[in-house]
């Protein structure tokens, strides 16, 4: 399913406007996950996954709660929620599933997002919130499996205003609209000023905030090559890589070489 055109303006466009043209280029490794994400591979399973959540039932400005444990997994998942006119609500893998589920309840979410390894947490909370699906990316007892939502007939997805269409809920209530994103991505990129050359090596770990989500988006917009090491800095990553630009801990991006 190649990707329809998305309204100017939007995190999913500035992002993505690019990535089928680039065919299988490594757009995301992924160390923690054990994935490796080409940029057609990346958009057409974004595109498809955001059409399969429609057809489930998904609509626009719904909150879809994100409980991962990989950059990989974050990526896909916030992207297929905002290519569905949803919000994403980026959630810290380490709460435990009664601060999950109160904060699923404060958010009105109806869908949960999470991955094989936090599922069962996210059952338990999907159960005391009014959470009515969980996603997952990989087979789970009681969740449906991502895969799924690839395989529905494909509908229309959603226009969205950039301006005025909410993209991230994050844990102290603050809302981003999709201008706002595409606004971290670029004050990311000041200091370094990625291209297509780049190779990006990545500390962070999915957590509440935006930074990751809007790292990846930078990358991938940018033709760069993203590596995800999620929390630790393997050795030798640095030099199999030829890792260009890294991440430190104040938020930021350095240009190494």
């Amino acid at each position: 399913m190649k990707p329809a055109a998305s309204t100017t303006g939007t995190v999913i466009h500035e992002v993505f406007r690019r990535a089928y043209e680039r065919g299988e280029r490594p757009a995301l490794v992924d160390l923690r996950g054990g994935h490796v994400y080409g940029y057609r591979r990346l958009v057409t399973e974004v595109t498809r996954a955001a059409s399969g959540l429609v057809r489930r039932g998904a609509r626009r400005d719904q909150v879809v709660g994100v409980h991962v444990s990989t950059a990989g997994a974050q990526t896909l998942a916030v992207h297929t929620v905002l290519a569905a006119g949803g919000v994403a609500a980026p959630i810290d893998p380490a709460l435990g599933a009664g601060e999950m589920a109160a904060w699923l309840r404060a958010c009105d979410a109806r869908t949960l997002i999470t991955t094989p390894d936090l599922a069962e947490t996210a059952v338990r909370a999907a159960d005391e919130s009014r959470v009515r699906q969980v996603v997952s990316l990989g087979a789970a007892l009681d969740t449906i499996d991502f895969r799924c939502l690839l395989t529905l007939e494909p509908t229309p997805l959603p226009a969205l205003d950039a301006k005025r269409q909410d993209a991230l809920l994050t844990a102290d209530g603050g809302r981003m609209s999709h201008a706002d994103l595409l606004s971290r991505m670029a004050e990311l990129d000041l200091p370094v000023g990625l291209a297509e050359s780049d190779v990006v090596l990545t500390t962070w770990s999915p957590d509440s905030r935006c930074d990751l989500v809007a790292l990846v988006g930078l990358g991938v917009s940018k033709g760069a090559l993203v590596v995800a090491a999620g929390g630790g800095d393997p050795p030798g990553t640095s030099y199999d890589f030829s890792v260009t630009v890294v991440t430190n801990p104040e938020g930021g991006l350095e240009r190494v070489r």
